[in-house]
């Protein structure tokens, strides 16, 4: 059986419920969904769009780094927009931090998302050798 560990670092938000920041199985990384929490304050990101995705991805990158990962190392994100109208502009921040080999992604429309957020993002990253 794999190695199981759970990532926790200060330059992400802390988890808002019972859950982990990242689990780690062997070389696989789970990362939690992201929303805009400023990890400093433990406020959400209020302001625009591409702000709040800014942030977002700030807080996958901050898990990554928690398991001595990068962008590069995702496979597969899980991109949740309660307005589908913001894709567009979401997918400009994304290819920035996904620029060189992009993962398998799906958007995928919902109701809401915790503490009023507008989107939130989850991922999975192996490490590689």
């Amino acid at each position: 059986m794999a190695h199981i560990s759970r990532i926790k670092t200060s330059l992400a938000p802390a988890a808002i419920g019972p859950y982990s920041q990242g689990v780690l199985a062997g070389d696989t990384l789970y990362v939690s969904g992201q929303i805009a929490i400023d990890p400093e304050t433990g406020s959400l990101v209020t302001g625009t769009i591409e702000e709040e995705a800014e942030r977002v991805l700030e807080n996958v990158g901050a898990v990554l780094q928690g398991a001595s990962m990068t962008f590069e190392n995702v496979v597969q994100c899980t991109v949740y927009l309660t307005d589908v109208n913001d894709y567009a502009t979401v997918n400009e921040v994304y290819a920035r931090y996904f620029s060189a080999a992009p993962p398998a992604r799906e958007a995928v429309p919902i109701t809401g998302l915790p503490r009023g957020a507008r989107l939130e993002i989850s991922c999975i990253a192996v490490k590689t050798k």
